[in-house]
């Protein structure tokens, strides 16, 4: 079943467009929770579902909303199957598998709400730090996530973010990337699992390579769509 994977997306393209969302607003939550957890009983849904929701919700709430970047987080105002979450409630809540915010991703959130355990992924899939915008120049694009399709496209997100964010000096034998990887270093696997991927996704050897870290330009961009 698509039916709910469909309507975060519906919900993305109308934000894109600048057109009226209420009534998806209104179908989301009204939602069945347990029809939701039953379209999203696949890994390929949940983080379709949810990545669509982050960025349409992102763009909603800044944009029409008029929240700043240090409060947008934690506003609960997402209604969906009758339950209410925050935008830190889907990144660090159920799309990192309740990771402490604050923890790099190497320690779990100890008071976890039962819904967001209920909701969460069964593993914590790293490509998703470079599909979720939080409406800054640093922030990867927007981009329409398909539950068919949501792996090669994440593939697709991941070489592409890199490539652009990417500096190697083989002189000096260092690699200085996206502050991204240093938040979230426990998701990526430490320092080495981050080369390890950097090097996958760019197709180098990077074996004794230093990481280093670029500052994240946090100027807003809202409405930063991939073509």
């Amino acid at each position: 079943m698509k039916g709910i994977t469909e309507l975060s997306g519906r919900l993305l393209l109308k934000v894109k467009n600048e057109e009226s969302v209420h009534e998806e607003q209104k179908e989301l939550a009204s939602y069945s929770l347990d029809n939701l957890q039953q379209e999203l009983s696949s890994e390929n849904a949940l983080k379709t579902f949810w990545i669509n929701i982050y960025n349409a919700y992102y763009q909603i709430l800044a944009m029409n909303h008029n929240k700043s970047q240090g409060s947008i987080y934690n506003r609960i105002d997402i209604k969906i199957a009758g339950e209410s979450f925050s935008l830190d409630d889907i990144e660090h809540g159920i799309l990192r598998r309740y990771r402490w915010k604050w923890s790099k991703g190497y320690l779990p959130q100890i008071f976890t709400p039962a819904i967001i355990r209920k909701l969460a992924v069964h593993k914590i899939d790293y490509r998703i730090h470079f599909a979720l915008n939080c409406g800054a120049v640093s922030c990867p694009p927007i981009a329409f996530y398909d539950t068919e399709r949501i792996d090669q496209q994440l593939e697709m997100a991941t070489v592409s973010f890199l490539e652009g964010k990417t500096d190697i000096d083989t002189n000096h034998k260092t690699v200085t990337t996206s502050a991204l990887l240093s938040w979230f270093s426990g998701d990526f696997g430490g320092k080495k699992g981050a080369l390890d991927k950097i090097g996958r996704a760019l197709d180098q050897d990077l074996s004794g390579y230093k990481l280093r870290f670029k500052k994240y330009n946090w100027e807003k961009q809202l409405a930063n769509f991939s073509e």
